[in-house]
């Protein structure tokens, strides 16, 4: 019964991650870009950028730590982000010079009864899953501290790019708790498990350099004078992204993020279903017609 139950949940999640990645909807209002007192800042790009959105972590007297406002803020611009049809990719950055997100907010945590922190804890977590399910392509540029659950919610992106400079960590063991975010799961799961359990256990800081050696971001760039190398790097593969045809783009991240938790077989099962769903929509006739015309594809997200 316990494995019906299991399996029934599987199905049910991986038909909502689908339903998430084709349905049309509306751009749903989001935070004012221009409003400098938020602590999460969304902008969203135009132009040739349009279908790019930039949400920036902007809480400089913190290091961008998670706080309840900063928390409830991210909660709230996440589930709009998640509703919005129109957004192709998502870059997640910080706004504040030299960090990423420093982890938790010590001295609001220390002003918290026992009782409360369990709760707070399990919301962070949460919200980090929300990063990490959201429908569309989400990369992080860390040009910055990225430490405790700053790193976590770095993890739950689906590519990582760092500056030279940035400094990276799972440091919660030096406060004699663990990671509360969901690090001890993912990191295992994109470094391996011996190394995984090696920087956890000694609370390890590490450079991009050393990041991207033993793979836990996807690029490192030199730092420039405006300390925003990450982000430009990461702009970049964004604007690669954008003209492929984005239910496309949205089935292979279910496909490759649903596929690999589960066996071969059945992660083939998954392709197949998400290749089903693209098979009646316009933007597949259009690439087809569009090669045949050796011409760019005009993809409309339907």
């Amino acid at each position: 019964m316990a494995s019906l139950v299991a399996s029934v949940r599987v199905a049910n999640s991986f038909r909502h991650l689908c339903a998430c990645a084709v349905r049309t909807l509306s751009t749903s209002a989001m935070p004012n870009p221009k409003d400098e007192a938020r602590e999460v800042i969304v902008n969203y790009l135009d132009g040739k950028d349009n279908g790019i959105a930039v949400l920036g972590l902007n809480r400089p007297v913190a290091r961008n730590s998670f706080g309840k406002t900063l928390v409830s803020q991210l909660n709230e611009t996440l589930a709009a982000i998640r509703q919005n049809n129109k957004l192709r990719v998502l870059i997640v950055r910080s706004l504040v010079p030299k960090v990423f997100c420093a982890g938790a907010d010590l001295r609001e945590r220390l002003k918290m009864d026992t009782s409360e922190v369990p709760g707070f804890v399990s919301s962070i977590r949460g919200l980090i899953s929300d990063m990490e399910t959201l429908p569309t392509p989400v990369i992080s540029a860390i040009d910055g501290y990225a430490l405790g659950g700053g790193l976590e919610l770095a993890l739950a992106t689906d590519i990582r790019v760092a500056s030279s400079e940035a400094k990276m960590g799972l440091v919660e063991t030096k406060l004699a708790i663990i990671p509360g975010g969901g690090g001890t799961q993912r990191l295992p799961r994109i470094v391996g498990v011996a190394k995984a359990k090696e920087l956890i256990y000694t609370a390890r800081i590490l450079d991009g350099e050393q990041a991207m050696q033993i793979g836990l971001v996807n690029e490192v760039v030199p730092q420039n004078k405006i300390g925003d190398a990450a982000y430009q790097t990461a702009l970049a593969i964004a604007r690669e992204i954008l003209p492929n045809g984005p239910i496309g783009v949205r089935l292979a991240k279910v496909a490759i993020s649903k596929g690999t938790e589960m066996s071969l077989e059945d992660g083939l099962e998954v392709e197949k279903q998400c290749y089903s769903k693209i098979v009646d929509t316009k933007d597949r006739i259009e690439g087809l017609a569009a090669f045949a015309a050796k011409r760019v594809p005009v993809y409309q997200g339907a």
